[in-house]
């Protein structure tokens, strides 16, 4: 492959928060291998199979969870990285760790826990995930978190553009390992984002179609999903309904990738060092301006249709509130924390209530739900609506 001149440079990396002393026994893997090594063996990484995606405690072993979304984030992410010469590798990494953070029930506990935590900083999943990689996931012996490179971090922080302001939770963490945040990220980084925006974009409408929440026919007043469409039944007219809308889907997806790759390659002429991405003011990898015209009508019929569905909302809200009860249990009575937990809680607040928090946002659903049943005696049965 032919690495462009504004990739990001494992060997060219600014390093870890932490010195390490390697002895050459586990292989001979760059910087950024590593990182996304790290990440996939990461506790973390695998409690995201019984996390929601967008639908709560799935009856279906069909529908995504975040683990499933983000590898087909990163599938996307690495097609597009090696067709601009970026490093698939810290896109990978980035694409595989960018959900890390989000607590039980996807958004529905993450507005749960942004309430509860209204008087000590909020809560916010994309710094939870640099807190996770960076604090809370500690399986190394010499040091705190996975002690990732300053590329991977700073790609977290920043895919969706540079933070004027920071929560708590992300200044913290730049104090002590600064990572530029006033800057935009790296072409990786921006990549793995529009990969996120393409795979929620279309496995939703997948998972939305087969659930009976999305209706083709509506979904077909779409001008350019209903040009796809029509190829698809010009291409297989005798192939099966669901066979023809996975179709559908992966035609969507190339498009869009299509789309991405024109436009970004455009946007990156004449560029010749990451700091020129960095530097640019703007993000430069996405769609094209029409084009992303066409994908913000897609997101809003979906927001429509089925992230804000009465039957989506009624399931989110019994879902908070299983949240808002586990935490309300944990400040008023912290002896019901697991050991390991209690044994580690800080005595003054806000680092009190942040602790607490940090353990909620590691549970799965299932477990959210059965600690929930534990304490109060019950819980939710009908957290499933699909």
């Amino acid at each position: 492959m032919n690495r462009a001149p504004f990739a990001a440079d494992p060997k060219n990396s600014r390093g870890r928060e932490f010195a390490e002393n390697r002895d050459g026994t586990r292989g001979p893997r760059s910087e950024f291998q590593r990182d996304r090594d790290r990440i996939i063996h990461s506790i973390s990484f695998r409690r995201l199979r019984s996390k929601t995606q967008v639908f709560i405690a799935p009856d279906g072993d069909h529908y995504r969870t975040r683990l499933t979304h983000s590898l087909e984030v990163a599938q996307i992410g690495r097609v597009i990285a090696r067709a601009l010469g970026l490093d698939e590798d810290l896109t990978e990494a980035l694409c595989l760790a960018h959900d890390i953070g989000h607590p039980p029930f996807g958004h529905a506990g993450e507005k749960a826990l942004t309430q509860a935590m209204a008087k000590h900083g909020g809560f916010d999943h994309n710094a939870q995930s640099l807190r996770t990689l960076m604090r809370l996931e500690s399986p190394y012996c010499d040091h705190a978190g996975l002690n990732l490179t300053w590329e991977l971090l700073e790609g977290l922080a920043k895919h969706n553009g540079p933070v004027a302001q920071p929560g708590w939770a992300l200044a913290e963490l730049d104090r002590v390992f600064p990572l530029v945040l006033g800057k935009h990220a790296s072409l990786e980084a921006q990549v793995a984002a529009v990969a996120d925006d393409i795979a929620y974009d279309n496995h939703d409408i997948d998972d939305g179609l087969r659930a009976g929440f999305l209706k083709l026919d509506e979904l077909l007043e779409l001008d350019f999903v209903a040009d796809q469409w029509r190829m698809v039944e010009q291409r297989f007219p005798n192939a099966d309904r669901d066979r023809q809308l996975r179709e559908l889907v992966r035609g969507q997806i190339g498009l869009m990738v299509n789309d991405v790759l024109q436009h970004t390659s455009k946007s990156v002429q004449g560029l010749d060092s990451i700091e020129q991405i960095r530097d640019a003011g703007m993000l430069l990898a996405g769609f094209s301006p029409d084009f992303a015209v066409q994908e913000r009508r897609l997101k809003n019929f979906m927001y429509d249709k089925l992230y804000y569905h009465p039957d989506q909302i009624s399931t989110s809200e019994k879902a908070r509130d299983v949240i808002a009860r586990l935490y309300a249990a944990y400040e008023q009575d912290t002896a019901l924390l697991e050991n390991s937990w209690l044994e580690k809680l800080p005595e003054r607040e806000p680092d009190r209530s942040r602790h607490i928090a940090d353990y909620i946002a590691g549970m799965t659903d299932r477990f959210a739900i059965n600690q929930c049943r534990k304490i109060y005696g019950s819980a939710p049965d009908d957290l499933s609506n699909v």
